[in-house]
């Protein structure tokens, strides 16, 4: 693809995290909405009239096999993220899917040796790691200026009502806090501490039969520990706080969206702001535009070594908590 290419994104799925997702591609140079679907016409035709593309579609089929889209956003809910990507992969589509990239490991894998075959780039759209805050602090670990971790405490919960038929609920759609928003404190401990060599799970298991709320606790052979927890029926400060020897570093309410970093170090605190004009997803798209340009099958940063590595450490929890998905 030539430097200045327009990639031609299509949109799979039009609900919440897809317009804020089409909001922000709307702000990056070279990117097209070409196409979106939804299993509702009406919503898909709404939805391209909002955003500016050229076509919607009634069905996903239809979106995978337009020959004008380079590349699928899949933005429905997790039990469908492996069909929805072996679909578009089949049809040359590259692929970002939405977190968590699939129900469980098997399916990743297959989405990932699909990718391979087809020679068709793919990623987990956890648009966390792209942030400038989490960048920020993960160079700041890696110069060592605070010297070793000692501990990681993230934390992300929210309260909703009760609706068995909604999509957090619904063990049909792959409900529960775990996969919906208690991945992003294990993502957290990933990237910042790598695999554990000990994993521990609890978990109050609601009348819909998902995980309401799920407490990890994660240890390492170096005496580091990371202490996480997901809830959607209780509000958390959705912090990540990581205890070096020589300071401490929180990532500031909201860590896994755009956000500000505070340093304490020698008694005194100091807060980085970074300024982002977009939801903040732009940051993850813009990567993705840079790696179809490279011709790649899987991204410099969210690879497919780390999206198998959470996927397990998913499933391992599961297990432990006994939750079960058909």
């Amino acid at each position: 693809m030539q430097k200045d290419k327009t990639i031609k994104w299509g949109i799979l799925g039009c609900g919440k995290i897809a317009h804020k997702f089409a909001e922000d591609l709307l702000t990056i140079p070279n990117a097209k909405i070409e196409a979106v679907a939804s299993r509702q016409l009406q919503k898909a035709q709404e939805f391209a009239q909002t955003y500016g593309a050229n076509k919607y579609y009634g069905s996903y089929t239809e979106l995978a096999n337009d020959s004008e889209v380079d590349v699928v956003y899949i933005a429905t809910p997790h039990v469908f993220h492996h069909e929805n990507t072996l679909m578009c992969l089949t049809s040359k589509k590259a692929v970002l899917c939405e977190k968590p990239f699939a129900m469980n490991i098997d399916q990743v894998k297959e989405m990932i040796k699909t990718a391979r075959e087809n020679q068709v780039f793919l990623m987990e759209a956890l648009w966390t790691y792209f942030l400038p805050h989490y960048q920020y602090v993960l160079e700041v670990i890696e110069s060592k200026k605070l010297g070793a971790i000692k501990s990681l405490q993230a934390d992300f919960g929210f309260a909703t009502t009760l609706d068995p038929n909604g999509r957090i609920f619904n063990k049909n759609l792959g409900g529960g806090s775990l996969l919906d928003v208690g991945i992003y404190p294990l993502f957290a401990a990933l990237s910042i501490l790598g695999y554990p060599n000990k994993i521990e799970a609890t978990a109050e298991i609601g009348k819909t039969g998902v995980d309401e709320t799920c407490t990890v606790q994660l240890s390492y052979n170096n005496g580091v520990s990371a202490s996480l927890f997901s809830a959607i029926t209780q509000k958390t400060n959705t912090e990540a706080i990581i205890q070096f020897e020589k300071g401490t570093i929180t990532i500031n309410s909201r860590f896994h969206e755009p956000s500000s970093v505070t340093i304490y170090q020698n008694g005194k605190s100091k807060l980085h702001e970074f300024e982002v004009t977009t939801n903040g997803y732009s940051f993850e798209a813009i990567h993705v535009q840079e790696m179809l340009l490279q011709k790649r099958i899987e991204s410099s940063i969210m690879n497919f070594d780390k999206s198998l590595q959470l996927i397990t450490l998913l499933d391992t929890v599961r297990n432990k908590i006994g939750l079960k998905y058909d």
